[in-house]
């Protein structure tokens, strides 16, 4: 199998994922957080595996530097009102935040939405930290988009478990 190549649209949405203080243990942590009850051996390096895998994927990609750059945009009021206020305020009859989180739940099937759900109600981990409006940072899209990347990496661990995966993928 050749070696992964490494797009420049990665390496962004990689380093804006880093530069708001998101890391892959961060998501990780959240796959772990998912799926650790239903398997027993379950280990941090494969949460990890299933999020780098996860972020190979084009369409998350785009998703991860659309929703970062509203964000970062809201933050600068760099946007026209009432979106402005909207975003900012994480306005809960919005929606298009889990819009895109859910184009990113379907990549790995239906039972991506379950974990989003759950995920997105519990608010674990970087999730909380994320959802905190008093540090003055904005992360209406990035907590969704943290939320669903996990709920896709589950996904694609209970798919490979249960040898559905492509093995060109792993």
């Amino acid at each position: 199998m050749a070696k992964d190549k490494v797009t420049a649209l990665e390496t962004t949405a990689r380093e804006w994922l880093q530069e708001r203080g998101v890391t892959i243990d961060d998501m990780a942590d959240l796959v772990y957080y998912l799926q650790s009850k239903y398997h027993d051996d379950l280990s941090m390096d494969e949460c990890r595996h299933n999020v780098n895998r996860v972020l190979k994927k084009r369409e998350i990609q785009n998703a991860i530097i659309t929703g970062i750059q509203l964000d970062k945009l809201a933050e600068k009021n760099q946007l026209e009102e009432p979106l402005l206020s909207t975003i900012q305020t994480d306005e809960g009859l919005y929606g298009v935040d889990e819009i895109i989180a859910f184009s990113i739940v379907n990549v790995y099937g239906s039972i991506g939405f379950t974990n989003y759900g759950y995920i997105d109600k519990q608010k674990p981990g970087i999730l909380q930290k994320l959802n905190d409006k008093s540090s003055g940072e904005c992360h209406t899209f990035l907590d969704d988009i943290v939320g669903a990347i996990a709920a896709a990496a589950s996904s694609r661990l209970a798919h490979s478990i249960a040898g559905d995966t492509d093995p060109e993928e792993d």
